[in-house]
């Protein structure tokens, strides 16, 4: 990997978690923010990378365009950047096995949710609905299957019985921005890498959820 990493990040919508990785590539000097691609013109995380001078592409769904079709596409666009990390960043589209697979161990996800518990969508509303005192966002390699690659990193927080899925939602927002750059940094400082299907932070195996401070 070169000294210094070089971040793609893909997303979809605002770009928060695009917002709270750039910030912390500024005051990181291993990893740098080489682009942004969305797959939605509109998204205002594409004005978020212009306000810092990062590149931009949109690699927007053709109608009728099948999804190996479409992965093909993205992948063309990301090759472009030659990124060392891709990072998904409210990337709202299901990528295909062979996508994932041409780089596992070098693309990450943030999920709104303590892994392996809710995968997929509404995951603050399950929560609740489930009645669990906490909840959270979880990092992960990503791999084939949705949302089950091995965690890195998660945050907790409290659900309070005035709760409803705005108020957890902006609680995780929050922690999401706390801990995405930090994954990144970990990255960039080659202490972090995904072997053998899991997780490795200063050659050492994370647990099932990831890494817990002592």
């Amino acid at each position: 990997m070169p000294q210094c990493c070089r971040v793609l990040v893909l997303i979809s919508g605002n770009g928060s978690n695009l917002q709270a990785v750039i910030d912390g590539c500024d005051d990181n000097v291993h990893a740098e923010v080489v682009g942004v691609i969305s797959n939605k013109p509109d998204a205002y995380g594409l004005v978020r990378a212009h306000h810092s001078e990062i590149d931009t592409s949109c690699v927007i769904a053709h109608q009728g365009e099948t999804r190996s079709d479409y992965d093909i596409r993205l992948k063309q666009a990301i090759d472009k950047y030659q990124p060392d990390l891709i990072v998904l960043a409210g990337f709202m589209r299901i990528l295909t096995d062979e996508f994932v697979q041409q780089f596992e161990g070098r693309m990450i996800n943030i999920h709104p949710s303590l892994l392996p518990k809710y995968t997929g969508l509404h995951t603050h509303q399950r929560a609740i609905d489930a009645g669990d005192n906490q909840h959270g966002a979880s990092v992960h390699f990503v791999t084939p299957e949705l949302d089950a690659g091995p965690v890195i990193l998660q945050a907790k927080v409290p659900i309070y019985p005035e709760d409803d899925a705005t108020t957890l939602a902006e609680r995780v927002h929050e922690q999401e921005h706390a801990i995405y750059p930090l994954v990144v940094k970990w990255f960039s400082q080659n202490r972090l890498i995904m072997k053998d299907g899991a997780a490795y932070l200063d050659s050492k195996p994370l647990d099932v959820m990831g890494y817990a401070a002592d």
